[in-house]
């Protein structure tokens, strides 16, 4: 395979996972991230699947991530009174294996940060393709030129929308927005108990308040016409989120008197990114800059599955960007579509009380269970992973 010299952006898990598998390739690999350092804690993202296991194994991470995944968290659905109405079992919301998404990021970074340069608070500010190379302008360091580019930097892309188009055109909102409150380990770096768990969701009509678990230790889901608010201005956030929820029951009131003082906040829309090809020119794009769908569950999987079929592809065709890139556009569409098909949104926040009694409905009886279970494990595995070299003949 020729060397290539690869600029990955975004540090997070698909852009660490990508990096590893490029390196292992014979690939010169750099990361750029804008944060200034790995960002720690965070929600809960889980595997699911012969698939999702085969891509961990093949990393050598899949011993490890089990020893720091978290236990099952039980979902139960509760009245105004605390009333059970129904429980939505871990093994729906977290898959075969949970992990922290910091924990996974660290494990990832692990793998990589010997082999791999990483520029960290420093972001693209522009890209010009050429016949033979991409040249690179960044905010801090002196501008570069890289063989491919690779945008790995979530839903809100910024290589997408430097090489592709503005956001607008590709990624579509979906009616809701969603506020995490509190970082489950984000401050004392302290893994999350094994032991199985319980948390509880309470439902108004288009609302939704979910408390206790590692996937959030508060969470607030929305049904609302598209915002325009300031992503850098916290408090403006906050205020939409006590706003959406006035009026609202149960713990709403006294979870709504914490927030302003929150150290730990994050809103974001629930939206999802819908593109036919994932790759212009030199440039691609991996994770949810390609084939995001907030909350729809999984997002971590696609990443991972993605990022090794794209290396992958890179590898067995020599080096040769197109050939590799119209392989991983044709397996990746097909397997990213149910990026295509969910709104988490409306699941977690039926907009109608007949909604809400048919989602719990779903959940107080296991032949529907099973059944919705058994679409899911069909969507995480339906792919043919190609079982790519281990290492390849390189070349200069």
């Amino acid at each position: 395979m020729r060397k290539l010299n690869v600029l990955v952006s975004g540090a997070s898990l698909a852009g660490p996972a990508l990096a590893y598998w490029l390196h292992r390739y014979g690939c010169t690999v750099t990361v750029v991230e804008q944060a200034p350092a790995l960002r720690p804690g965070g929600q809960a993202v889980d595997f699911k699947g012969e698939t999702h296991r085969q891509v961990l194994e093949r990393m050598g991470l899949l011993d490890a991530v089990r020893r720091v995944q978290t236990g099952k968290t039980d979902l139960v659905i509760v009245d105004e009174h605390n009333k059970r109405l129904a429980t939505i079992p871990g093994e729906f919301t977290g898959g075969d294996v949970e992990v922290l998404r910091g924990d996974l990021a660290r494990l990832l970074y692990q793998q990589t940060a010997t082999g791999c340069h990483y520029l960290f608070g420093d972001s693209i500010t522009a890209l010009t393709q050429t016949g033979s190379s991409v040249e690179v302008a960044l905010e801090q360091a002196a501008p570069r030129t890289f063989d491919l580019v690779i945008g790995a930097d979530g839903i809100h892309s910024n290589v997408r929308r430097l090489a592709f188009g503005p956001e607008e055109r590709f990624v579509r909102y979906l009616g809701s927005y969603y506020a995490v409150v509190g970082v489950y380990g984000a401050h004392d770096g302290a893994a999350p108990s094994q032991q199985r768990g319980t948390g509880l969701l309470y439902n108004r009509p288009g609302r939704l308040a979910w408390v206790g678990g590692p996937k959030a230790p508060t969470m607030y889901v929305f049904a609302s016409q598209q915002l325009d608010y300031d992503r850098d201005n916290v408090a403006q956030q906050k205020r939409i989120v006590a706003e959406a929820f006035a009026g609202v029951g149960w713990q709403v009131p006294r979870l709504l008197q914490a927030l302003p003082d929150a150290p730990e906040f994050y809103l974001d829309s629930i939206s999802k990114v819908e593109m036919e090809r994932y790759t212009s020119g030199r440039v691609a794009l991996v994770g949810d800059a390609a084939y995001g769908n907030t909350l729809g569950g999984f997002g971590t999987g696609l990443a991972l599955v993605g990022a090794y079929v794209l290396a992958g592809e890179l590898a067995v065709a020599g080096g040769d960007h197109r050939a590799a890139f119209g392989r991983y556009n044709e397996q990746l569409h097909q397997y990213a579509k149910i990026a295509r098909k969910g709104n988490a949104g409306r699941f977690l926040a039926p907009p109608t009380p007949a909604r809400i009694r048919l989602r719990n409905w779903t959940f107080r009886f296991s032949l529907p269970l099973r059944l919705l279970m058994r679409v899911t494990d069909r969507y995480a595995t339906d792919i043919d992973l190609r079982d790519y070299p281990k290492e390849v003949e390189r070349s200069g």
